[in-house]
């Protein structure tokens, strides 16, 4: 579940779109459909250093994209928004750091498209 503090950020801009740091059109379709399903608009961003001139309520990101992480906890830091990362389950080393670094919520890559709609759901509340 994300922070409550990120998520009353999230909450007061449920106009602005969700971002979504993704390059996998898989996982970037997955986002996109939850994000309609639960009434909401997401904009997908592939490229990390794009975050620095973005705005946005939420931050869902490929925690094993490169640069990923430092440009989500500087995105953190600016706009007080929401972060979802996800990552695979074997890379404990970057959930370690992705957790120490202050990203609301670390999820297995493959446990990420079935909790999405709950992790939306829950944001909205």
């Amino acid at each position: 579940m994300p922070r409550k503090d990120s998520l009353k950020n999230f909450e007061a801009s449920q106009c602005e779109p969700i971002l979504a740091l993704v390059r996998d059109l898989i996982f970037a379709s997955r986002i996109s459909a939850a994000a309609q399903t639960a009434g909401r608009t997401v904009r997908i961003v592939r490229d990390a250093g794009q975050l620095a001139q973005l705005e946005g309520p939420m931050l869902i990101l490929d925690l094993n994209q490169e640069g990923a992480l430092d440009a989500a906890i500087a995105w953190k830091h600016r706009t007080g928004g929401a972060t979802v990362g996800f990552v695979s389950h074997v890379d404990t080393a970057t959930i370690e750091r992705a957790r120490a670094a202050g990203i609301d919520e670390v999820v297995a890559r493959g446990a990420f498209a079935v909790r999405l709609p709950q992790l939306l759901a829950a944001a909205k509340d």
